[in-house]
């Protein structure tokens, strides 16, 4: 099966042409492929699909097998590859998500794509829409118990679940291998959660540590890195329209929470190889 391995600052998938290629089980596939020293090694698998109500559709699964709704880092790869594929001559473009359709707009020199802005929706504030099992409208700067120890949280879904969480010491030193299952796999979360590492740099700028659900840490997370911007501004750090910089451990990422809810993120896209895989 032929594959190309791309990254968003880090966040590295493999990806496969669906218009080429047909892979009967991509939970097994991508947790066999995932395997950093038994396959390709990646954070999951992206497969390019033909849409009946977009440009194109995306399915994206996650190290462990499980199926994710959305990828942020991905759909910016996700145009890169189309484009200078030759599937679309198109500098703005649509594409079907499980958490339904987002539009890349291409950033494009020299026939190559270097960046990609996705309008990647409204956020979603209702717990029970995340979901998280609580009631009310918002949940915000809540308490949670962790082994005993109460951690404050903002929820948020970017069409998959995030919890995010402001830190007063450095981030580096936190051991998210330790905490970070303890976040995923909380009661509080019917569907596991995705948890952000949050210190703040200044008004427009913050740096973020992530632990995915499925993958466990990873370089980046682009619905994070938006659900960290919109929880900047709901616990008055930022302020809303303005474009915030989020630092990670792959590399920057420019979110805007804009005034009519909706979330706009600009990043990099990054093709490493194309290769063929036996399985």
């Amino acid at each position: 099966m032929n594959f190309t391995k791309m990254h968003g600052i880090g966040n590295d998938y493999v990806y496969v042409d669906g218009f080429k290629e047909t892979i009967e089980d991509p939970n097994a596939f991508s947790e066999f492929i995932s395997d950093r020293h038994f396959g390709i090694g990646a954070d999951g698998l992206v497969m390019i699909l033909p849409s009946e109500i977009a440009d194109f559709r995306m399915r994206m699964f996650n190290a462990d097998g499980s199926e994710g709704k959305m990828c942020g880092n991905a759909t910016r790869c996700i145009g890169k590859f189309v484009y200078e594929a030759g599937y679309t001559d198109q500098t703005n473009i649509t594409l079907e998500t499980l958490s339904g359709i987002k539009y890349l707009k291409l950033n494009v020199e020299d026939n190559k794509v270097t960046s990609v802005e996705v309008n990647m929706g409204n956020a979603i504030l209702i717990p029970k829409d995340i979901p998280i099992l609580a009631e009310g409208e918002t949940f915000i700067n809540q308490p949670i118990d962790i082994d005993g120890i109460y951690y404050n949280v903002t929820c948020v879904s970017m069409g998959n679940p995030h919890a995010v969480l402001f830190c007063d010491t450095d981030i580096d030193n936190l051991s998210l291998e330790t905490i970070g299952p303890k976040f995923e796999f909380h009661p509080l979360f019917p569907e596991r959660i995705n948890t952000e590492f949050v210190q703040i740099i200044n008004e427009n700028t913050v740096k973020m540590r992530v632990w995915e659900r499925g993958s466990g840490e990873t370089w980046a997370c682009g619905t994070g890195a938006c659900a960290v911007a919109v929880s900047c501004v709901l616990n008055g750090f930022c302020k809303q329209g303005e474009e915030l910089t989020i630092q990670l451990r792959g590399g920057d990422l420019k979110i805007t929470y804009n005034t009519d809810g909706s979330v706009l993120m600009k990043g990099p896209a990054t093709k490493v190889f194309d290769g063929v895989i036996e399985y």
